[in-house]
């Protein structure tokens, strides 16, 4: 038992190795999207209400969502920063795979509603204003643009930015989508070619946003985190001198970044002392990305009843 207390030590070096830069590092983006992208959404329904372009207006409440998205997203980014208590003893960092199954759920009511919308249009044809959806979108996918790439280089590790950069890409893909269907609808005069446009940009989004609700649930449900391999893990402990089994491994996400293991090592020479604890820590740091690491050391005079492959 006495890996399990002295992990204490090495579990504290981890947690501040494993979140402390993602808050720091993308505040100031969440803060700059929210605000370009307000100033975005009021634009937007001013001149969709001047202009009588429902069009724009319900762009505008897309745009709404992602704003509402951003700051799920940010939320969570700063909780997941916040000390661990008493209650909450691995504090707060989970909130960021709920964060990244609320903007999945999210991305999906947008899809519905786009999709309804451009359904509605298929069947009555609306008279579009080529030039005010060309000089709005344009000002959008510049915007939407921006802001993705505020999140870009915090896509590929960490779920919760990767949710709100697929927001972002998502309405620059939509507003773009906008502008070329504009440009369309000034040559041709065909007004099937906004919603055609629409159903195409439909299919990317939730094409992405499959994606992400596939990851964030399997996090939620805490599967072992994509890239880890739990043989490779066992394989990497049961090697460790002194082992003759090892039973009861788990591996889960505390966060969308962070990864904790536990397990017990049978070892029939008895505890083999801190050094050995610190060093498999270490390893399973390095070599899997695990940084918190709780190991229970049997020596095997006794049964352990969580043994059996068939107990959880």
């Amino acid at each position: 038992m006495s890996g399990q207390h002295h992990h204490g030590h090495t579990h504290g070096h981890g947690h501040g190795h494993g979140h402390s830069h993602a808050p720091a590092s993308f505040g100031l983006a969440f803060a700059i999207g929210i605000a370009l992208n307000m100033v975005f959404v009021v634009v937007e329904a001013v001149y969709g209400f001047l202009s009588g372009s429902m069009a724009l207006v319900a762009d505008a409440g897309h745009n709404l969502s992602d704003v509402l998205a951003l700051m799920i997203a940010w939320g969570a980014s700063v909780l997941s920063a916040r000390p661990a208590n008493n209650r909450f003893t691995y504090g707060y960092k989970a909130s960021s795979i709920l964060a990244a199954l609320a903007n999945a759920g999210l991305l999906l009511v947008a899809v519905g509603a786009i999709l309804i919308e451009t359904l509605r249009r298929f069947s009555t044809p609306a008279a579009v204003e080529g030039e005010a959806m060309m000089l709005i979108a344009g000002i959008g996918v510049v915007i939407n643009t921006a802001t993705a790439l505020l999140f870009m280089r915090g896509r590929k590790h960490d779920i919760n930015i990767r949710g709100a950069f697929l927001h972002m890409a998502a309405d620059a893909l939509v507003s773009l989508g906008v502008v070329v269907a504009g440009a369309l609808v000034l040559f041709t005069g065909a007004m099937w070619i906004d919603p055609a446009t629409s159903l195409v940009i439909v299919a990317i989004i939730a094409w992405s946003t499959w994606g992400l609700l596939k990851d964030s649930l399997a996090m939620g449900l805490n599967a072992v985190p994509n890239g880890i391999d739990r043989d490779a893990v066992q394989a990497m402990l049961a090697a460790q001198p002194g082992v003759c089994a090892v039973h009861h491994i788990h591996i889960w996400p505390m966060s969308t970044t962070e990864t904790a293991l536990t397990a017990h090592l049978v070892m029939p020479g008895g505890h083999p002392g801190d050094h050995f604890l610190i060093d498999a820590a270490k390893d399973l740091r390095q070599v899997h990305g695990i940084g918190h690491v709780s190991l229970q050391i049997e020596t095997g005079e006794a049964d352990c009843p969580l043994a059996p492959p068939d107990v959880v």
